[in-house]
């Protein structure tokens, strides 16, 4: 069964929530997931595709954009429409979509993150709510609540 993750920011920027998710990208790839990062649209997917180059001044996150050449054969996609082709056995989603995908369940994992805007505090309410009513086994990361934050 999928296991959804919940990573609760305490800023209220999508630049914060966008920085975050290139640094969970990068760690969920470290891992050797294969990921898929399910944009909202093709606005939020450029600018994530921008921000893997330059997240970090030392690290490169190999990546590409669903239906490119090179999305063949990187570890992390980015798409807003389409899911990721199946043959490619990706295990992991980061779902950044303010609504679940009908086809989240085929991955192992699925990461969602919560920033404190309003609109994604409602949305990803609501997508906590329909995991948790479906059956499927829901953590949650409060990152406030870390060494170094308020």
């Amino acid at each position: 069964m999928t296991r959804v993750d919940f990573y609760i920011l305490p800023e209220t920027t999508l630049d914060a929530r966008l920085d975050f998710a290139c640094r969970l990208a990068e760690t969920i790839a470290g891992k050797g997931y294969r990921l898929h990062l399910h944009c909202e649209d093709a606005a939020m997917g450029q600018a994530l595709d921008e921000r893997l180059w330059t997240f970090r001044d030392d690290a490169y996150l190999p990546h590409a954009l669903l239906g490119s050449a090179e999305a063949e054969t990187v570890p992390v996609t980015l798409g807003w429409e389409t899911p990721p082709d199946p043959a490619r056995e990706v295990q992991a989603l980061l779902n950044l979509h303010p609504e679940i995908p009908e086809w989240f369940s085929r991955f192992e994992r699925v990461a969602e993150i919560i920033n404190q805007h309003q609109r994604v505090l409602t949305t990803k309410r609501a997508c906590w709510q329909t995991y948790k009513k479906r059956g499927y086994p829901v953590t949650a990361h409060d990152l406030s609540k870390r060494p170094g934050n308020r």
